[in-house]
């Protein structure tokens, strides 16, 4: 009976002690495996992630792209661009928020964030969703999957971090191993809201546990959740309040353009200590417009992002009011 006993002990501890190793020769693998474990992930998943995904060899999976560095000129540009095309969906705007009334009832009212501002995000990042993914999240955080090709290349920090999250995503949400992937842009964007892994823990569903960001319904709420949780947008926009944002938009761009370390809301970075040439912070009247640009960043910071797109939403607005 003893010997039964020492035996089951041994056993045990063996089991207990593979169950904080991550089996993976790779060594990058082994390094995010490692960090994913102290992140919460249990080493079964963790080991069945890689062993389940990294074993084919598409051609996608070869070579990673990650988002470009920030041109103000390139961003000057896509952003009258994006605007163009969203202005001429006007109408689209339109029957998108008639057909899904009640999914932005709810999500107003849970998360105190407007509809117009939810519905312009999910049409700038995705055409409501008409954008199509190019290739998935293990291709773009990954360069390769096999340890020959491995010494090549190397994964970028960014790449090992998102991939974490990816994990620690899907460990906690019950998806299993195997099936932790997403189609997304070259950037690595998901979905509808186009989420990266690091936003994935404000992923909500409308009426289900977890949460699909290519299906419409919970890429409203999920939106909502996020500017809710991450950008303090906790109080609808009250349009009466608001000046004509188009107007200041203009006289924004012709400011910036003018004066070298300009910002929209700040005199000075809250991080750096930096000081800036803030546009009109002597002034109060455009102060309520500024308190919903900073907000608006939490979601993309860039002030100018967050004037197109609140410009947009109040056009929206008054043809809903309409």
């Amino acid at each position: 009976m003893i010997k039964v006993v020492v035996l089951l002990l041994l056993v045990t501890t063996q089991i207990f002690a593979a169950s904080k190793n991550c089996d993976i020769e790779n060594k990058t693998y082994k390094e995010i495996c490692q960090k994913a474990l102290k992140n919460g992930v249990s080493s079964a998943f963790a080991n069945e992630f890689f062993l389940k995904n990294f074993k084919t060899k598409k051609a996608e999976e070869t070579s990673i792209v990650y988002t470009p560095k920030k041109n103000k000129k390139v961003e000057v540009k896509n952003a009258k661009k994006i605007k163009s095309k969203v202005s001429k969906h006007r109408s689209e705007l339109g029957r998108h928020l008639d057909e899904y009334q009640e999914v932005y009832d709810h999500a107003e009212k849970k998360y105190g964030v407007n509809r117009e501002v939810v519905a312009v995000i999910l049409m700038h990042e995705s055409k409501l969703g008409k954008f199509k993914p190019a290739t998935n999240l293990l291709a773009v955080f990954n360069n390769t999957g096999t340890k020959k090709s491995a010494k090549k290349k190397s994964i970028s920090d960014a790449g090992k971090e998102r991939m974490i999250n990816l994990m620690r995503y899907c460990y906690k949400k019950g998806i299993p191993a195997g099936e932790c992937n997403y189609p997304c842009s070259q950037a690595g964007n998901v979905g509808i809201p186009q989420f990266l892994p690091e936003n994935f823990c404000y992923i909500d569903g409308y009426q289900a546990k977890v949460g699909d960001l290519n299906k419409m319904e919970d890429a409203i709420v999920s939106t909502s959740n996020f500017l809710n949780k991450r950008a303090s947008f906790t109080k609808l926009i009250d349009w009466d309040k608001m000046p004509n944002i188009a107007e200041i938009e203009k006289e924004w761009k012709q400011f910036s353009s003018t004066h070298k370390n300009s910002s929209f809301v700040y005199e000075k970075s809250e991080k750096s200590n930096q000081s800036y040439t803030c546009f009109r912070c002597e002034t109060a009247e455009v102060g309520y417009l500024k308190e919903y640009v900073k907000k608006l960043m939490g979601y993309n910071n860039s002030s100018d992002y967050a004037l197109m797109i609140l410009t947009l939403a109040q056009n929206a607005h008054k043809e809903i009011s309409k």
